[in-house]
């Protein structure tokens, strides 16, 4: 197969890991920085031009697309899609899942475990917003923060009101969730292809930081999951569309919490910490559904 890695750094550990299990697996890979991509629409012939070829070669894509540049990064993707390239993750899933509110809107409708969590219009009643939430301490997230950047703990209801009237006064949209503290400061990511949990880890705050991040300064560790953690895990990105996902959640006294459900997960600390060729398990996800893909075109060109 022709695969193209969407990244904007080729030196990057996730993007390199991906290149050398392609080429394990004897496929042609080539990295692409979706910011240089030239989307071409006219009748009939979709196309994508890049440094002034076209991509027309392509079998299949994964997405590795930044925050910051979700809106033309996805049009990049459905614009493959519209070319009948398999894509790892669809550009759907992947606007879905940068949008917080949204993406917990979806996994509290599917009745998936949650911490406790209030959305406002900037209201200035912050006792009603942490009454909802159980009280102080409550943890306080910007809706565009990433990596751990823009996550404030309020240990008590004055701190508390004193960050979300700081928000709402910036214009800044944010949610406020409850605190769970038996958590202990760690999370779990259960990193999930194709429906299955192929690798999970336990990240762990260091001393006197509540956030777990390996950016950061967390540490990693292998962890067997839970049979409920595992099918929460594997629900959650099912119910947001993802193939290849990363699901963030809390070991709560009430089972499971999720916090994220990422499109776009690290292999670097879940590879170190489970020695998991995670980086293989994705191609091998390429393998069995580009094949699929292109086999069919090429049924239906031969029928018509």
């Amino acid at each position: 197969m022709q695969i193209g890695i969407l990244s904007r750094n080729s030196d990057l550990y996730s993007t390199k890991r991906l290149v050398e299990a392609s080429e394990q697996r004897g496929h042609q890979v080539e990295v692409i920085d979706h910011l240089k991509c030239t989307i071409v629409m006219e009748q009939n012939k979709p196309s994508i031009l890049y440094h002034g070829r076209s991509l027309d070669y392509i079998d299949a894509i994964v997405p590795r697309i930044g925050a910051s540049v979700t809106f033309y990064g996805s049009a990049v993707v459905r614009q493959f899609e519209m070319m009948k390239v398999f894509t790892a993750v669809e550009s759907q899933a992947l606007i879905r899942s940068r949008d917080k509110l949204r993406s917990l809107q979806i996994l509290s409708r599917a009745g998936l475990g949650l911490p406790k969590t209030v959305f406002t219009n900037y209201s200035r009643d912050t006792d009603d917003i942490l009454n909802a939430v159980g009280g102080a301490p409550v943890i306080i997230k910007l809706l565009e923060g990433t990596q751990g950047l823009g996550v404030v703990l309020a240990d008590n209801r004055k701190s508390a009101a004193s960050v979300i009237e700081a928000f709402h006064g910036l214009k800044a949209r944010v949610i406020v969730q409850e605190f769970v503290k038996e958590a202990g400061g760690a999370d779990i990511r259960a990193f999930i292809v194709d429906g299955q949990v192929v690798g999970a880890m336990k990240r762990q705050a260091k001393e006197g930081e509540f956030r777990s991040n390996l950016h950061r300064g967390g540490t990693s560790s292998i962890i067997k999951l839970s049979r409920k953690e595992k099918s929460t895990a594997i629900e959650a990105a099912k119910k947001m569309g993802l193939g290849v996902a990363g699901v963030d959640m809390l070991q709560s006294s009430r089972g499971p919490l999720i916090l994220e459900v990422n499109s776009s997960p690290g292999l670097e600390g879940i590879e170190n910490a489970t020695g998991v060729d995670i980086a293989g398990k994705i191609v091998e996800y390429l393998e069995r559904n580009a094949g699929k893909k292109k086999g069919k075109i090429q049924k239906d060109k031969v029928n018509a």
